[in-house]
């Protein structure tokens, strides 16, 4: 696959993991918006959020079929791992944007900023670290 397509393909797989992210957090906020609700939110879209990024560069970007519970485990988790410096950043701008306006569509702003930087970083991570292939 060409390095044209495969970063073409990782925008739209990061932007659909930013949807998923952002409207289940919507969904979880809908409840209230204590800070409870607001870090169970955080926490909720995340979680969805990288599962589905997960077996979308699994498949799509890295290429990779191998199967298997064991093997799915073991990457899931140093896919997991790899994307703790990510999750630092996007939260970090989520919860900076909120504290400072108080607004959704700017707490969704930086959370936007912060998973922007932090699947690029994040990119380079699982490239070197979860599906290195060698």
């Amino acid at each position: 696959m060409s390095k044209r397509r495969k970063l073409f393909l990782y925008v739209i797989f990061a932007g659909f993991a930013i949807a998923v992210n952002l409207l289940t957090q919507r969904l979880v906020l809908s409840i209230n918006e204590s800070n409870l609700i607001f870090f169970a939110a955080l926490f909720s879209g995340t979680t969805f959020g990288l599962i589905v990024k997960y077996f979308l560069d699994k498949k799509w970007i890295f290429l990779d079929k191998r199967k298997g519970l064991k093997y799915q485990s073991g990457k899931f988790g140093i896919y997991t791992l790899m994307g703790i410096f990510s999750t630092v950043i996007f939260w970090g701008f989520e919860t900076i944007f909120w504290v400072i306006w108080q607004k959704e569509n700017m707490r969704e702003l930086g959370a936007l900023i912060g998973l922007c930087i932090g699947y690029s970083i994040k990119y380079r991570l699982d490239k070197r670290f979860v599906f290195n292939q060698g």
